[in-house]
């Protein structure tokens, strides 16, 4: 099926002859950073973890929300996300792919990242954060791939793909709570020191990558003649705003705890974060702004009478996705370092070299994403021909 990539219109080859060319930037400003070292970015001796391991985290919870078009089609038998299953799947390959960039950007050195399998420690959640994100990938290029193929020969999958299938399910959970236990179990890191964070983190995922998926199935219905369906896009809103209620509902109990324990620990970091700390808030516009894109896609997405409405439902996707950004990518980070256990307040801002290294990182997910759309919906169309 690989041959489908390479047959595309003269947008098709344009859109992917620029990507080449942001990746190129990107990794021009990454043999900078390889040779000069992690000093070209703004972390510091405060600051460890930054913008990279931001979207790392963001990340994760895309690929993580994947499972909600394959647990109703697969589990449940909700034949109508049969149509858009795949896209859900692909999504969460390019984003897996752009996590593990992440991480090897951040490392400095990239061949660090070998210290993990030659020297495996069981009881660090750094080896199991890699088992999990790399055997999810694979499960997904696994049964993503042989599911598609067999429906481009009009017949049903292997049996052996079922067990993968119902493991990837469990699995999605898997990688995002794992990856929220790296944070949780720092008991230095006060803001990170809750039992709730897995949660939070699983419910932001569930509203991240469905609402990113409705955006994809909307340019896909402009710019191709595959219809992922009216019913699907629906049915994936009203797990995204669902999904939003619970992380706004998570984070007002984190708030809660925090101020009616009054312990500094907690509570500086929400200081800081939402009205600045000793003079310093430089995070507290993004943060506000968060809030009130969240609590505006509350409204349009409980709201069935825009919600309906594809046009507001496209805006309300935007203003999840940006919003849960900041949060748990902004804030979610820079708010756990920042003030430091002692109580210092050293403010951390991504730099230059570091935003378009990031940008080259999300150009190789986007490419990665375009060449399994292209295919994906060139086997749909084939079908429907």
């Amino acid at each position: 099926m690989l041959e489908l990539a390479l047959k595309g219109s003269k947008k098709y080859y344009s859109w992917i002859a620029a990507l080449f060319v942001v990746i190129g930037i990107g990794f021009g400003f990454y043999l900078w950073q390889l040779k000069f070292g992690l000093g070209i970015t703004g972390m510091s001796r405060d600051v460890s973890w930054g913008f990279y391991i931001a979207q790392f985290t963001f990340l994760v919870g895309v690929a993580a929300g994947g499972v909600m078009v394959v647990l109703p089609y697969y589990l449940h038998d909700y034949k109508a996300f049969g149509k858009i299953t795949i896209l859900g799947e692909f999504l969460a390959i390019a984003s897996i792919i752009m996590c593990l960039l992440f991480i090897i950007v951040d490392l400095g050195q990239p061949m660090r990242v070998f210290n993990v399998p030659l020297y495996p420690t069981l009881n660090s959640l750094l080896f199991w954060d890699m088992i999990v994100l790399n055997v999810y990938l694979l499960l997904n290029l696994i049964i993503g791939w042989n599911v598609l193929e067999a429906e481009r020969n009009g017949i049903h999958y292997q049996a052996w793909l079922k067990p993968l299938i119902y493991l990837s399910i469990p699995w999605a959970v898997s990688i995002h709570t794992v990856t929220a236990f790296l944070y949780c179990g720092l008991p230095g890191r006060g803001f990170w020191l809750t039992a709730i964070l897995a949660p939070r983190f699983l419910a932001s995922a569930f509203a991240a990558g469905p609402s990113l998926l409705i955006l994809l199935c909307l340019f896909i219905r402009k710019v191709t003649n595959f219809d992922p369906g009216r019913e699907q896009i629906q049915s994936l809103a009203k797990i995204v705003a669902y999904a939003l209620c619970l992380n706004v509902f998570f984070l007002l109990c984190e708030v809660f705890v925090a101020f009616y324990s009054n312990i500094p620990e907690h509570t500086d970091h929400l200081k800081y974060l939402f009205v600045g700390l000793h003079g310093k808030g430089l995070l507290v516009p993004w943060m506000w702004t968060s809030m009130g894109l969240m609590l505006l896609a509350i409204i349009l997405l409980v709201n069935p009478s825009t919600r309906k409405n594809e046009s507001i439902l496209a805006v309300a996707c935007i203003s999840v996705f940006a919003g849960t950004w900041i949060d748990k990518g902004l804030g979610m980070i820079s708010g756990g370092f920042v003030p430091s256990p002692l109580h210092h307040v050293h403010e951390y801002a991504p730099s230059i070299p570091e935003i378009i290294i990031t940008i080259g990182v999300y150009a190789i997910g986007s490419l990665a994403l375009t060449i399994l759309f292209k295919i994906a919906v060139s086997v749909k169309e084939e079908i429907r021909g």
